[in-house]
């Protein structure tokens, strides 16, 4: 029997934005309101396996979803950015981007942003 991907048949009330490349879902476990992710369309492991007018339509789409969750929330930042490969901690092998919403004071100091995956060498200031 194959492996049921939760981005090739998501549930319909996590979709709130569609392309023709790609779909703009609410994250299943997000980390903040409104963290959200986007999805191409084709089951690929890596945006890189798609062409690049492909990646290309993929960014314009995080592009709205960022704009739209903008209007909407009113963050005062985003962490945007991708998990590619197990080795860096993609636990979904169908590609996709998180765009995380962030706001003053969710976090003691955010300076470094995602460099805090490793905690010994975020520090650069």
């Amino acid at each position: 029997m194959p492996i049921q991907c939760p981005f090739c048949e998501p549930d319909a009330d996590r979709v709130w934005l569609t392309s023709e490349i790609g779909i703009v879902l609410w994250d299943a476990f997000p980390v903040t309101e409104g963290h959200a992710l986007v999805v191409p369309r084709s089951h690929v492991a890596s945006i890189y396996e798609l062409s690049a007018d492909d990646q290309a339509a993929l960014w314009a789409l995080v592009a709205e979803a960022r704009r739209k969750i903008n209007e909407d929330l009113h963050p005062d930042g985003f962490n945007i950015g991708l998990n590619d490969g197990t080795a860096a901690g993609q636990t979904i092998l169908h590609a996709h981007i998180h765009i995380i919403p962030r706001r003053r004071g969710d976090a003691a100091d955010p300076r470094g942003g995602v460099r805090w995956i490793f905690p010994q060498k975020a520090r650069y200031w």
